[in-house]
């Protein structure tokens, strides 16, 4: 039986800002799509106010399934509305980075991704919960998090301004010190950074954690320990050839829960998105609590 019998009425959710395609041409193409295929639909178009509240109050009408179209943002934003619920995810991928929906297998041109809704299939994948805060991807502390931050604050997007944000903090950067208590061990130290993984790259495709699984009950915590200037295009080599785990300077806790303390002046990021917190980090894991469309042989 094709997937697509399990849906009758989709909700479309579409960031009007994200990506490099026409999101009137965007809007044509679901509703063909529903057209053809006899389907239910309705478009809602974030606006950064009230986003989540809004979905919820959306997901009232019965959805079968609920489309996220853009990027990293987008995505978290209706998986946390429909994380331990009934419901599944489809993303089509319209970012900067596009990281889970890459770690997915996902296809990243809109009329491939559509397709799965056709010829996939439910993958129940698990969620992470730090300081009450839903995530599902990478979440960074150190060098990447303050990355993250400055190219939020920018105004211009795409790898070329994050790699150009990189090569001018990475000179003066001065690692922090961690200290990390798991349900397995204990860790104490200094780190250039320090990533939460439920998955394995970031949107770049830097492998940060190349073995983790989405929804196998356990997430990592994968560090990278100070290292000479001439040890860096080593990690960077590492990082995009799935073989970090391998370096010298490679850290990695796998763990299904973690507490962690910080410098007061370090950043955390979730999912891309830079979150106030305090020094103290704690992180739970819900195995298997979001269910979304992935390709058939993912």
């Amino acid at each position: 039986m094709s997937l697509l019998q399990k849906f009758n009425n989709i909700l479309f959710v579409l960031n009007p800002i994200s990506g490099d395609i026409s999101k009137d041409d965007v809007k044509q193409l679901m509703q063909e799509y529903c057209k053809t295929n006899n389907l239910q639909s309705e478009i809602y178009a974030t606006t950064g106010q009230d986003d989540e509240k809004a979905l919820q109050v959306l997901l009232q009408k019965g959805f079968d399934l609920v489309v996220a179209i853009g990027g990293d943002g987008t995505v978290s934003l209706v998986a946390k509305v429909l994380n331990h619920g009934p419901v599944p995810l489809a993303i089509l991928p319209q970012g900067s980075g596009n990281g889970l929906s890459k770690d997915l297998k996902i296809p990243q041109d809109i009329p491939s991704a559509l397709n799965i809704i056709q010829d996939g299939k439910i993958k129940a994948i698990d969620s992470l919960e730090i300081n009450g805060h839903p995530a599902f991807h990478l979440c960074d502390l150190g060098f990447n998090a303050r990355i993250v931050k400055l190219f939020c604050e920018g105004e211009t997007r795409g790898p070329g301004a994050y790699a150009k944000i990189a090569f001018q903090e990475y000179m003066a950067y001065q690692p922090f010190t961690y200290q990390i208590k798991t349900d397995q061990e204990t860790f104490e130290g200094p780190a250039f950074m320090l990533t939460i993984a439920n998955a394995n790259a970031f949107g770049s495709n830097a492998a940060i954690n190349p073995e983790g699984e989405v929804d196998d009950g356990f997430f990592e915590i994968c560090m990278i320990e100070p290292f000479p200037g001439t040890a860096a295009l080593g990690i960077l080599y590492d990082l995009y050839t799935n073989s970090i785990q391998k370096s010298v300077y490679s850290r990695i806790l796998k763990c299904k829960e973690a507490f962690i303390i910080k410098a007061p002046t370090d950043i955390l990021q979730i999912d891309g998105e830079p979150v106030k917190v305090g020094d103290e980090i704690t992180i739970k894991l819900h195995k298997r609590s979001l269910k979304v469309l992935v390709p058939a042989t993912a």
